[in-house]
C-alpha cells in the first residue's frame, strides 16, 4: 500500500454553486480549490454551521466526493447531506450563492495498492460517496473493479448510477426489495470476492454493515479497509467524540479518534463488539 505525505488541511471560504436532491439526500456543490486541491479519496471536510450568533459550536463533517481540482469546474467540491439534527437542518437551508467556513481535506485517505490488483467496493446509503473517487483512480492504475451499493430502501440508495458509469460492474441491494436484490450488501459480496478473485475490500456506511464486511473479507483471507461514519464533532481530533478501540500492531488496543487516524481503518484491527464501550484492557482504561 502506498503511504505518500498528504498535504495539510486548509480553512477557506467556499460559495455553493449547486445544490441538487438526490432521493432522501442532498447534494453540495461548492468551489473550495484549496480543499480541492489537496484531497485524496477517503478524506472529509468539516463545515461550519449556524450562521455567526449560534450555540452551535462544533463543525459536521461530510465525505468528500465528485471533487474537480481543475477541469470544467475548476476547484469545486462535492459532499452529500441526510437530515440529522439542527446542525445538518441548517445546513439544508443554505442556497446557492451562501458561502460555508470549509476545513478540509481532512482524515486518513483509503491507502491504495501499488500496483493493480482487483477490488470490490462496499457503499451502504451515502457511504457510497467516498467509494465513487476510490473507484476511478483503482481504474486508473488498471485494478478490476466490481462495486456492491445498497440500503433499507430505494430512496436512500446513493450512487448506483454514477457507479455504473465508473464502473460498470454493480449490483445493487436493498433490505425491502425496492431496488435491485432484496437483501444487504454483504449476501452477494462473497460470490463478488471469488468471482473477481478480488484481494482487497473498500467499504464505507454503518459500522454494522463495515463489521460484516470486514468479516466476510476475513473469511476469505483479504484485507478490508473501512471508512467509519463515527460522529466527528470537530473534525481535527479535540472534541474525542469519535473516537475507537482498536488494536495496534504491537496487539495493544487503544482508542484512537477517527477524525485523525481514521476514518478509514483496517476492519481487522476494530474492535467491533466494544465500540461504545470502554474495555477493561484498553490501554490507559486502568488509569496509567
Amino acid at each position: 500500500m502506498t503511504s505518500d505525505v498528504l498535504p495539510g488541511p486548509v480553512q477557506e471560504t467556499g460559495e455553493i454553486f449547486d445544490v441538487t436532491r438526490l432521493g432522501e439526500y442532498t447534494q453540495f456543490t461548492v468551489v473550495a480549490p484549496g480543499v480541492a486541491r489537496g484531497f485524496k479519496p477517503g478524506q472529509f471536510v468539516a463545515i461550519a454551521v449556524g450562521g455567526r450568533d449560534t450555540s452551535m459550536l462544533l463543525r459536521r463533517s461530510f465525505a468528500l466526493y465528485g471533487v474537480q481540482p481543475g477541469a470544467e469546474f475548476a476547484g469545486t467540491i462535492q459532499f452529500v447531506v441526510a437530515a440529522k439534527g439542527g446542525g445538518t437542518e441548517w445546513l439544508l437551508r443554505r442556497q446557492i450563492g451562501d458561502t460555508l467556513d470549509l476545513v478540509g481535506p481532512l482524515g486518513v485517505p483509503f491507502p491504495l495498492p501499488r500496483a493493480s490488483v482487483p477490488a470490490v467496493l462496499v457503499g451502504g446509503g451515502y457511504g457510497t460517496a467516498p467509494l465513487l473517487p476510490l473507484a476511478q483512480v483503482l481504474l486508473a492504475q488498471g485494478s478490476d473493479v466490481e462495486m456492491i451499493v445498497g440500503a433499507a430502501t430505494a430512496s436512500r440508495l446513493f450512487g448506483e448510477m454514477q457507479a455504473k458509469r465508473i464502473i460498470g460492474k454493480v449490483t445493487v441491494t436493498t433490505d425491502d426489495g425496492t431496488a435491485g436484490q432484496r437483501g444487504w450488501v454483504t449476501d452477494p459480496l462473497p460470490s463478488a470476492i471469488e468471482r473477481l478473485g478480488a484481494e482487497i475490500v473498500y467499504a464505507c456506511g454503518p459500522m454494522g454493515m463495515l463489521r460484516a464486511v470486514g468479516e466476510v473479507a476475513g473469511a476469505h483471507a483479504i484485507p478490508a479497509q473501512v471508512a467509519v461514519e463515527e460522529s466527528m464533532a470537530c473534525g481535527i481530533g479535540v472534541c474525542m467524540t469519535c473516537v475507537l478501540p482498536v488494536r495496534d500492531g504491537d496487539g495493544v488496543s487503544r482508542f484512537v479518534r477517527s477524525c485523525v487516524e481514521g476514518p478509514v481503518f483496517d476492519a481487522g484491527r476494530i474492535r467491533w463488539a466494544d465500540v461504545g464501550t470502554v474495555p477493561a484492557d484498553l490501554f490507559g482504561a486502568d488509569g496509567n
